[in-house]
């Protein structure tokens, strides 16, 4: 689990003068973890009356742990969360509403499952488990109503999705991109956390609501304009990084997948390392084998198929950034008979560094396998999203695997029919990602593709190359015979 050291809480303020001292007292006197640090960011969404300068006081009374940010007009409570996630530094978040309706005391309860390493998100649920105040019917049946209607389409279980407390990993908030300006962030983000798979927990909170009188904001017509949001961003593919999305939309083609795992198969044998695993489209098959560690450099991923699949024997994961020297060392004590990467070399600027990190540490006669997209005239604006450097032209990766002193036993191309399709789409359309019916559409056409693979005379939209470490000497001069081929 990793060590959390700060919590920011990030505090939307619109003409909150009556109530933002006792507010951000209360904060800065609520209990926390043993060993977290906190601060508040607290963001003036263009008040018009004197909260900009009891802010000003708070941030000189308790700086540095207060810090203070304005809008340049009323841009409403959405666009004053963005600003503070871009402000903040703690690697944990939750949001604080600047009036007295919630009570900071509730902190450690909230925070407990993401430091127990149970959850990346948390909501303080207002109808579940404890005395609450007494107020307006009609305002708690729009609201159960509209969490409803988000609970069916997000596919989740929550009890309260318009709450202000949500607790955040820090990675996990900054990665969310977040649109919304007024109060349809509470339905943008209980859509994009559920579409990115994030572990979500609820608590119940105690809440003391305020009454119009006393100075609450939110209208129908705010209520009504959720029921858009719940909707639009259910089915934005705008919840995650372009290669979040296209992995995610991968899913939808079982197989293509799988048509690509056969693709390397014969050459894999029993004792496989996946790199760069992702969401797990290809470790579906290869985990199958006697002997696989997948990686990757990222955590979540890996936490991610680890809750899937660790109680598999002869399955383990870790975490391996291929532009480290050192991470490549666990291949070393691993010794695979293949290491294979399918659609990763091409995300990596310095792809020379990772064959010859490769031929250093897997064993004699391990073969390294690996797939990227072919044809430097199809990159596009969407290459550029997802993080290609390249796609690879004819003999290049074959001759950057000689130049590390790997013999190249086999080069092919995959996927012949996708590259009319790669050309409209991308490079001539311009699309931005790949979206979930397009891959079902070639799921279901695949049987067609793999026929057109072995008939057309054409190259692929990617290429496969299977190259082997050759046979090394002992220092005493003893040969190594290299592992037994399996293709």
């Amino acid at each position: 689990m990793p060590e959390f050291k700060k919590l920011s809480i990030l505090v939307a303020a619109f003409n909150e003068q009556d109530t933002l001292r006792a507010c951000v007292e209360a904060v800065l006197a609520a209990p926390l973890p043993d060993g977290l640090a906190r601060e508040v960011v607290l963001v003036d969404d263009g008040s018009d009356d004197r909260t900009w300068t009891v802010a000003q006081r708070l941030a000189a009374a308790h700086a540095p742990e207060v810090r203070i940010f304005k809008q340049p007009r009323n841009m409403g409570k959405g666009a004053a969360l963005r600003r503070a996630i871009a402000e903040m530094t703690g690697d944990l978040a939750i949001f604080q509403d600047a009036d007295l309706e919630y009570d900071p005391r509730d902190y450690p309860r909230m925070l407990a499952p993401i430091l127990d390493g149970r959850a990346d998100v948390v909501f303080g649920s207002r109808f579940t488990g404890v005395e609450r105040k007494v107020l307006y019917f009609w305002h708690t049946l729009a609201n159960r109503f509209l969490t409803l209607l988000a609970n069916m389409l997000n596919d989740t279980n929550w009890t309260d999705m318009e709450t202000c407390y949500k607790a955040f990993r820090g990675d996990a908030l900054r990665a969310i991109p977040l649109v919304s300006d007024r109060f349809g962030i509470e339905p943008e983000i209980t859509a994009k956390i559920a579409r990115n798979r994030l572990r979500m927990f609820e608590i119940p909170i105690t809440y003391n609501g305020r009454k119009y009188e006393e100075g609450k904001k939110i209208t129908w017509r705010d209520g009504a304009a959720a029921l858009w949001f719940i909707f639009k961003y259910r089915f934005s593919s705008n919840y995650a990084d372009s290669g979040k999305v296209t992995l995610d939309a991968l899913e939808n083609a079982p197989r293509f997948n799988q048509w690509m795992y056969e693709s390397v198969r014969p050459w894999l044998g029993e004792r496989v390392a996946e790199l760069g695993v992702g969401r797990g489209n290809l470790s579906r098959f290869i985990r199958r084998h006697e002997n696989v560690l997948l990686t990757d450099y990222r955590p979540d991923y890996l936490d991610e198929l680890r809750a899937r699949w660790s109680a598999q024997p002869g399955l383990r994961f870790s975490q391996l950034d291929m532009t480290r020297a050192g991470d490549y060392e666990q291949l070393r004590f691993f010794a695979p008979e293949s290491v294979v990467f399918l659609n990763v070399l091409e995300h990596i600027e310095d792809d020379r560094a990772v064959l010859r990190r490769l031929m250093d540490t897997v064993p004699a006669g391990c073969r390294v396998i690996v797939l990227v997209p072919f044809g430097m005239r199809l990159y596009s604006e969407f290459d550029r999203l997802l993080g290609h450097f390249r796609r690879y032209e004819r003999g290049e990766l074959e001759g950057k695997f000689r130049d590390a002193g790997f013999a190249v036993e086999k080069q092919s191309f995959f996927n012949k029919a996708g590259v009319l399709a790669w050309f409209v789409s991308n490079t001539l359309g311009g699309q931005r990602v790949l979206k979930p019916w397009q891959l079902r559409i070639y799921n279901a056409l695949t049987p067609v593709f793999k026929m057109l693979d072995r008939v057309l005379p054409i190259a692929g939209l990617s290429t496969i190359v299977i190259a082997r470490k050759p046979a090394a000497m002992h220092g005493r001069g003893d040969f190594i015979e290299p592992l037994a081929a399996s293709a």
